[in-house]
């Protein structure tokens, strides 16, 4: 039986962000051109530009993938039953894992995304800002309900804690002496114990 359109085209969307990523990582967003990933890939310009509408838009979905998804995931804690601090720290921990698992999208994103056409990088600065909006929210809730101190604005705490997140490309390696999970834990536990309210 043959395949549908859909199930024979979509390994090669795949193929396209698997090549450019590696190639991205290893040259450099700006030495890298559109012919080396389509021959990378085996497949033509025109079988490109039928998913990406530009070498800016490679990049764009290399790091988007990662962020709809931290964003689905954020959304299920912040909706979930349960203590705000025990939500925050699954938060936390699961932001920090994630990144970790996908350390070459997020490292190529944060290196090139300055190289980025005006318009891509303000939709991506967007993007950035509802998933910290949201994150805001859960400090921003135990803050308004006493478990967590509120004389830090909620906006310098997410600030802070993401700082550290972008930061982890430059020193995490998978063969290192600690996991993404152990990270993870970390993370989140020094996020908690900064947000303990003062005695």
């Amino acid at each position: 039986m043959a395949r549908s359109g859909a199930t024979v085209e979509e390994p090669v969307r795949h193929r396209l962000l698997a090549e450019a990523t590696r190639l991205f990582a290893d040259r450099g967003f700006e030495s890298t051109s559109v012919q080396e990933i389509v021959t990378a890939a085996g497949v033509t310009k025109g079988a490109m530009y039928h998913y990406f509408a530009s070498k800016d838009d490679l990049l764009h979905e290399i790091y988007g993938r990662v962020l709809r998804m931290q964003m689905d995931r954020l959304m299920t804690f912040a909706q979930a039953e349960g203590p705000i601090a025990e939500r925050l720290h699954t938060a936390a921990m699961d932001v920090v894992v994630t990144t970790v698992d996908n350390l070459d999208d997020s490292k190529i994103f944060f290196r090139s995304m300055h190289q980025l056409a005006p318009d891509t990088r303000k939709t991506v600065r967007a993007e950035r800002r509802r998933y910290h909006e949201c994150f805001r929210d859960l400090v921003t809730e135990g803050q308004r309900t006493g478990v967590f101190r509120a004389d830090i604005p909620a906006e310098m705490v997410v600030d802070f804690f993401f700082g550290s997140v972008h930061h982890l490309g430059t020193w995490y390696h998978p063969d290192g002496p600690l996991t993404g999970p152990e990270v993870g834990r970390h993370f989140a536990d020094l996020l908690l114990a900064s947000l303990h309210p003062e005695p």
